[in-house]
């Protein structure tokens, strides 16, 4: 724990101006990030009597080693700097927010020769035209379904769309009515994107205009005694109008318009939206975050803007927002907004009216929300820090373990072996700092072993010294050297430790843990704290989770730590366990199918899969193009000289023997054509 007053800056050496700071840790790891209009004085106010601060204030400059400034020209900068910071370094005292749940949304895909109607989640794409995002994905398809009617937009994947372009037959949409088919060519690409914006814009809320043309089609069909197109344009109209009514009107003005409210204890927050266009409910979404800062609700509402607008553009930021509370730069805020819209953005709070008993509508969801996330996570942080006290005290630790690393070894049968390393802080999975290794046998420049094979416990030892060995490299390169500590080499491939690497970036195997997990029992566990004494670190515990009757094995113990069943800490191990497993078990069937996969051509370096298909369309073959010479392999387009030679090298290193039928005896002679992916060198059964 660091003394806030070892790092203040000297007095006077704070401009009083706008700005953006950055407070780091030992590691020089960025821990939070903050704006301020007078950067003298808000960076004073960190460094008073601990006392006086928040509890997580106090945490957070305690936590700190240094802080440092950038000084911009107005507030608006420094809002549109401090976002972009807490995206890039992810501070771990800045509020996050996260959704409670993944919300889809309906998108047409405007940046495709045809543009497709979909439901999609998660981040949005450029070139594509969101709506929503709803409560439900069904929601969407009865939507969607209703509209196809009128609108016969493509809806089918790319696959769908291939397939029926070369049989010439559309889908059953295609037959019923339900999409333009222009797979077929029933309709030009043109008229396809016509209909595609004529849905957007209905879905936009430009309803009146676009039903009133289809009446008066209506109309004038009847006068003319054509029925049955008037018919047609009846149905049309009612299944709009049946569409329309999913989304109950709100505020009879029309309005555009993202209303925020806020619900909030002591050591939470739930934000929901409600997204009104053309004065209906077009989609909502929540968001949960701890109050890891000491933060009000203005603040998680500033916060909240940041994050919903932060990749938005256009019409995706309405011209209206309303909030429970203006934040403290409502001006700066509104300018920001009206920047990412590029037309003015009003930015308030209601009083009275629709917009008001909206709003109170949006705050009884927030609280809904809140109480549902909070039962759900009934007792979890007290249950996470329960669970690490356990472990802690079943392992004889100093400290609770608030960094858990756990390895595993996966390979089927001995081949294709590889390593997962999987990381936990606070309880939690922190995916980001997942590794995956392949087992080779080395240890820094020393072969010890051919890496092939079933033996997990010198594959334990050495993924466990690769761990290390890297986290010793990145201890140097940062200057945090021990006295008497020396560098260890770099593995083959990666770069020397050279200069301190201090931007605050998240930095590969940079922060060693408090425990390391490995899965099995003792020789696993031996081998794991033998890599941990040859490279000198003895602050790191381990132990071992076998499988059979989840005993905690320690180093050098002749039996094992028993934890009882309905232990928390014994749960966390198993989750972290499993998790290893997983994460391991994926990246083995990931190595072991491309290896089943590959051909000749895949070994050669440098060589991508356009040029391998550009190869084997010219020869029709591996063995006609093994059978080439460089001149006649330079002729494909593309393939230069060097690139030739190279190919030609790796194709007759891996030159086979002749091909046989398995049922005849008989040698092949000739070859079917072979795919960039598999060699067709091989025995084939009638």
């Amino acid at each position: 724990m660091a003394d806030p007053s070892s790092y203040r800056p000297a007095p006077g050496q704070v401009p009083d101006s706008p700005g953006v700071y950055r407070f780091r840790d030992e590691h020089r790891r960025v821990i939070y990030v903050g704006k301020a209009k007078s950067l003298r004085q808000r960076l004073a106010s960190y460094f008073q009597d601990l006392a006086g601060l928040h509890p997580r204030t106090a945490t957070m400059v305690t936590t700190a080693a240094s802080v440092e400034w950038t000084v911009v020209s107005t507030e608006v900068e420094a809002l549109q700097l401090e976002y972009s910071w807490i995206k890039e370094y992810d501070p771990r005292f800045n509020v996050k927010y996260r959704d409670d749940k993944s919300y889809p949304s309906l998108a047409v895909t405007m940046n495709e020769q045809y543009p497709r109607v979909q439901v999609m989640r998660g981040p949005k794409k450029k070139g594509v035209r969101y709506f929503g995002p709803y409560g439900h994905a069904w929601a969407i398809r009865e939507t969607v379904d209703l509209m196809l009617r009128v609108f016969p937009v493509r809806t089918c994947s790319a696959g769908v769309f291939k397939r029926s372009a070369q049989i010439g037959r559309p889908c059953l949409l295609g037959y019923i009515g339900k999409c333009s088919a222009p797979c077929v060519g029933r309709v030009t690409p043109e008229e396809h994107r016509e209909l595609a914006e004529d849905f957007c814009d209905f879905m936009a809320g430009r309803t009146g205009t676009y039903l009133t043309r289809l009446e008066a089609r209506m109309h004038e069909a009847a006068e003319e005694m054509e029925y049955e197109k008037a018919a047609r344009l009846r149905d049309d109209i009612g299944a709009l109008r049946r569409a329309m009514e999913k989304n109950a009107v709100v505020l009879t003005d029309a309005t555009d318009a993202d209303l925020f409210a806020v619900a909030e204890d002591e050591l939470e927050a739930a934000v929901q939206i409600f997204h009104v266009r053309g004065g209906r409910v077009r989609g909502q979404r929540g968001w949960i975050t701890d109050k890891v800062e000491a933060v009000d609700t203005a603040g998680l509402v500033e916060h909240a803007l940041q994050q919903l607008y932060g990749e938005e553009r256009g019409e995706s930021v309405p011209k209206e927002v309303l909030v429970p509370v203006l934040p403290e730069d409502t001006p700066a805020l509104a300018e920001w907004l009206a920047g990412r819209r590029g037309s003015q953005v009003s930015l308030r709070v209601p009083r009275r009216g629709d917009k008001k008993a909206l709003m109170e509508t949006v705050h009884r969801n927030a609280q809904q929300s809140l109480a549902l996330h909070k039962t759900r996570r009934a007792g979890d942080l007290t249950t996470r820090s329960r669970a690490l006290e356990e472990i802690a005290e079943a392992l004889e630790l100093d400290s609770a373990p608030l960094r858990i690393e756990c390895f595993d070894i996966s390979h089927l049968q001995g081949d294709d072996v590889v390593a997962s390393m999987v990381v936990f802080e606070d309880g939690l999975a922190r995916k980001s700092e997942y590794r995956r290794f392949q087992i080779t046998g080395r240890v820094g420049d020393t072969q010890v072993w051919h890496g092939e094979g079933q033996d997990d416990v010198r594959s334990m030892h050495e993924v466990v010294s690769r761990r290390f060995r890297r986290y010793l490299q990145e201890k140097q390169r940062t200057g945090e050297w021990g006295p008497g500590e020396t560098a260890e080499p770099a593995e083959p491939g990666e770069r020397a430790p050279d200069t301190p690497q201090d931007d605050g970036r998240p930095r590969r195997f940079a922060y060693p843990p408090q425990l390391v997990v490995v899965d099995g029992g003792r020789p696993q566990v031996a081998a794991a704290q033998r890599a941990l004494e040859e490279l000198g670190i003895d602050d790191v515990a381990v132990c071992g989770l076998a499988k059979r009757l989840e005993e905690v094995w320690l180093p050098g113990e002749a039996d094992p730590v028993v934890l009882p069943r309905t232990s928390e800490g014994l749960y966390l191990l198993q989750r972290v366990r499993d998790e290893a497993h997983r994460f391991a078990l994926r990246y083995q069937r990931d190595k072991r199918g491309k290896r089943l996969t590959s051909g000749p051509l895949d070994e050669v370096p440098g060589l991508g899969e356009s040029r391998k298909q550009a190869l084997l369309k010219h020869f029709g073959s591996v063995k006609k193009l093994r059978q080439a010479t460089i001149e006649q392999i330079c002729e494909v387009p593309g393939i230069g000289r060097k690139t030739a030679e190279t190919v030609a090298v790796a194709l007759a290193r891996t030159a086979p023997g002749p091909a046989v039928n398995t049922a005849t005896g008989e040698i092949i002679e000739d070859e079917a054509p072979a795919s960039a992916g598999a060699s067709s060198e091989r025995g084939t059964t009638p």
